[in-house]
C-alpha cells in the first residue's frame, strides 16, 4: 500500500510541475496575441510559470520524503483488550 500512495504522489509531482508551466506559458501566448501585450508578457508567464513550478516540486518533494520516513510499524494499534 505505501507503494501505491508513493505512486500516487509521483503522478501529483509531474502534475505539479508541469501544468503550472503550462498554463502561465498558455497565458502568456494568449495575452500576446489577443490582448497585443507583447513580448513582455510572454517571458512574465514563464518566470511565474517556472516559479509555481519549483515551488510545487518543493512541496510535493517534502510530502514524499515525510510520508518515505514514516514507519507504520513505530505506532502499533490499540487492541480491544489493552483498553482501560
Amino acid at each position: 500500500m505505501k507503494n501505491l500512495n508513493l505512486l500516487v504522489w509521483m503522478t501529483q509531482l509531474g502534475l505539479s510541475v508541469a501544468l503550472p508551466l503550462a498554463g502561465f506559458v498558455w497565458l502568456g501566448l494568449w495575452l500576446k496575441n489577443s490582448c497585443g501585450w507583447g513580448l513582455w508578457s510572454l517571458i512574465v508567464c514563464i518566470f511565474l510559470g517556472l516559479l509555481f513550478a519549483v515551488d510545487g516540486l518543493r512541496h510535493s518533494l517534502q510530502i514524499m520524503n515525510r510520508m518515505a520516513k514514516e514507519d507504520p510499524r513505530e505506532t502499533p494499534g490499540v487492541s480491544f483488550n489493552d483498553h482501560e
